[in-house]
């Protein structure tokens, strides 16, 4: 594992596969919606690599629809109306979430998310964790016109917390986290435990650092701290 050059003031991180493991509610939405349409469910896996696609990505399992299909505003109202109802019936922490976060606090290191969730969906599901209270920021999809992979919402994390980006270092599990950290110029950490989205292969991402899991993240940051 490649040392990070640069010890942390803030560590920002994805929400959906990096932070939280929200696949089991996302998946369940999509099977209410097949429900309503008189479908069948699919099998929890076959979602698990979408999770981080929101729901256009899921629709495109659950049922072969894009955004240009006429139907497509309906089915997403559907999943989003199940989705609002279970939104933290299943999701938890990824195993070493918890144990990661209270190292930081402990040395003094913020940590914050950014999301391309919306704040209607973010909000009560890190309050619904315990998460909200304890973070320095949450940024959301919505809170800026521009969401990743474009750099506005790290950027504007870096504001909330009062860093500059060099100090700060963003986590997450796909690509479009990895552009939107390099565009905001912050080192970059690719969380290879979650989704993954479209390129399975974090090693192709050109992040500064590839961790397997959350306990490898949180042993880096100790041995830069105690360094």
């Amino acid at each position: 594992m490649t040392p990070l050059k640069l010890s942390p003031h803030c560590i920002l991180f994805d929400l959906d596969g990096t932070l939280v493991d929200t696949a089991p509610d996302l998946g369940l939405a999509a099977n209410l919606v097949r429900e309503d349409l008189g479908m069948a469910p699919l099998p929890m896996s076959h979602y698990r690599p979408a999770a981080s696609g929101g729901a256009r990505g899921l629709l495109k399992v659950a049922l072969d629809i894009t955004p240009e299909h006429p139907e497509y505003p309906d089915r997403k109202d559907r999943f989003l109306h199940h989705y609002r109802r279970h939104l933290s019936r299943g999701s938890r922490p990824f195993p070493g979430v918890a144990e990661m976060l209270a190292l930081l606090e402990r040395t003094g290191i913020l940590w914050g998310v950014v999301t391309n969730k919306v704040a209607a969906l973010s909000e009560p599901l890190m309050s619904d964790l315990g998460l909200r209270g304890r973070c320095a920021c949450l940024v959301s999809g919505d809170s800026t016109p521009k969401p990743k992979p474009a750099p506005d919402p790290l950027l504007l994390a870096c504001r909330q917390v009062g860093l500059a980006a060099g100090h700060c270092i963003y986590v997450g599990d796909d690509e479009r986290d990895i552009l939107a950290g390099r565009a905001a110029h912050m080192r970059t950490v690719a969380a290879g435990w979650g989704y993954l989205g479209d390129k399975p292969d974090p090693h192709t991402w050109s992040a500064d650092v590839v961790v397997d899991t959350p306990e490898e993240l949180a042993q880096l940051i100790e041995m830069r701290r105690a360094a």
